[in-house]
Order: C-alpha cells, then structure tokens, then sequence
C-alpha cells in the first residue's frame, strides 16, 4: 500500500512539472496530445507485465455496467449543475434519475457471485467507514488542487509555470513520497483509524488556506501545501491497508476495485463541486478526519462482542 501510495505522489510531482513545462513553450492542447504516446506506452507495458489469470466463466455483465455508468454520470453532472446554478427542477430530476439507477443496480449487484461492483462488502463497517473516508479526503484534495490555480493566478497574479513549478501541486504530492513509505511502517504498529485521523486533522489544517493574506509568497503558500501533504501521506497508506485487510481474502481484487472506485469518486466530486465554495475542501476533510476516528469505536465494539 505504501507503494502504490508512494507511486501515484510521484506521478503527481512529475503530472504538473510537466504541464508547466509544456504551457511555458506550446498552447493548451498539448496538454491533451502528450498524453497520446504516454497511453500507448502504458497500455504496452499493460499487455506484457500484466498477469494473463483465468477469467470467470459468466459472461460479462453489460447490463450492470450500462447502469453504473449511468448512475455516477448522472449523479455527477447533477453536482456539477448545482454548484453552476443549473435550474433546480433540472438538478433535482437528475438526482432523482440517479438515485433510481443506484437502486437497481446495487439490488442486482447484492445477488451476484462475483459483482461488477461490490457492494456487498459495504456490509463490513470498518471497510464500509474507510471506503467513505477515502471518498471524503480524495474530494477535499481535488477541491484543493482545482480552486488553487484560479486563485494563485487570478486572484495573486502568479504565470502557470510558477503555480505547477513552485507552489500548486509540487510540494502536496513531494511530501508525500517520503511520508508514505514511513505509514506504510507504522500502520503495521497503530490503529488506522487513529493515525488515519491524525493525518486528516493535519491536512484540515493546511487546507484552511484563507489565512494566507492577501499577498503571499511562494513560501507562505507551499509550506501550507507541505502540511497538506503531510496529513495525506499519513492517512492514505494505512487507509488503503484497512480497505483491503477488512475484506476477506478472496474478495481482495473486489476490495481493491473499490479502493479505486472512492478515490475517482471523491476526486470527481471534488471537481465538480469546486463552483460552489473553496472552504468545502476542509470541511470534507474534516468529516474525513471523524469518520476515520469512528472505526475506533467499531474496532473496540468487535473486540467486546
């Protein structure tokens, strides 16, 4: 876990530099063409290290698919057209739409064997809590890394080669890389939920970036990004540890489905709902930072029983 936390930091360093780099000699889409031959290289090294396992003898399951692609699109475009003022009518028919979708196919998905998405392991509380922690913080950080290029440039006049170089992404995801393997460690020795909410408490606090002033330097804004970091870099390896620990072991590769499925979903949501109010990104952390600490309380409700 420690890993994968650490190896998506480093993509996160590398993502902006780049794109810094490539606005500071070449129009805007660029942005999108570069990442042409870095898919193509991705999905060859994809063919070739991948393992080749045996597949389920059921046929894949379409239909499912269909609706839960229906359900997250419609449920996103319905947060996006909340916080862009769409008509409310509108909003709340989309909302209602998905929320119909969503009943339908978790009841589909609770009757099958091996599930497109697997809910069921929801029934578990500590992974249940974790996969919405995970939700939480992964949105406050997307909500963070959306509003600050708007802010940094319009609002404190900084070009785009000095907020993806210096201050917007770089030190997040930097620090990161050297808190993630140290969690890595220490979640072998302490509870998750416990250092989980300690680094959600840390990263609240860096979020609250409405103390900066009115004109801040580069510093002031990246060592409160570096605290960011910090609080992340302690949470998310022994979250994704719980995650993946709480299920039992033959539902591992639905576990990590899940896993995967929480983090776009809350970076998802987190981008949508930058329209409505910077602030937000705390607050989200902030209810990451409780629901973490209740799997305490469900920890010790299990050791009693």
């Amino acid at each position: 876990m420690s890993i994968n936390a650490t190896v998506v930091a480093i993509s996160s360093v590398i993502g902006p530099t780049v794109a810094s780099g490539v606005l500071a000699v070449a129009p805007w889409p660029w942005l999108f063409a570069i990442n042409v031959p870095i898919g193509i290289a991705a999905v060859s090294i994809g063919l070739r290290a991948l393992p080749r396992n045996p597949g389920h003898q059921q046929p894949y399951d379409y239909v499912s698919a269909a609706m839960n692609v229906l359900f997250f699109g419609i449920a996103i475009v319905a947060v996006d057209g909340l916080g862009h003022g769409e008509h409310r009518p509108f909003v709340i028919g989309e909302f209602a739409v998905a929320a119909v979708v969503c009943y339908f196919l978790v009841r589909g998905q609770l009757h099958q064997a091996a599930p497109l998405l697997p809910v069921d392991l929801l029934r578990i509380p500590v992974f249940a809590l974790s996969i919405w922690t995970s939700v939480c913080s992964f949105c406050a950080q997307m909500l963070t890394f959306v509003s600050l290029p708007f802010l940094l440039q319009n609002g404190f006049g900084m070009s785009q080669v000095e907020t993806g170089f210096l201050i917007l992404m770089t030190p997040w995801p930097l620090v990161i890389v050297f808190v993630a393997p140290l969690a890595g460690m220490l979640a072998d020795r302490y509870s998750a939920g416990l250092f989980g909410g300690i680094g959600l408490a840390i990263l609240t606090v860096g979020l609250l970036l409405a103390t900066v002033g009115a004109h801040p330097t580069a510093f002031d804004i990246g060592w409160r990004m570096a605290v960011c970091g910090l609080g992340f870099g302690m949470f998310q390896t022994p979250n994704n540890r719980q995650i993946i620990a709480s299920a039992q072991q033959h539902r591992s590769s639905g576990a990590s489905g899940m896993l995967g499925t929480a983090r776009l979903t809350g970076q998802t949501l987190g981008a949508a709902l930058v329209a409505l109010i910077f602030g937000v990104a705390a607050a989200f952390a902030a209810v990451a930072a409780v629901v973490s600490m209740l799997r305490l309380a469900g920890k010790r409700s299990v050791e009693t029983a």
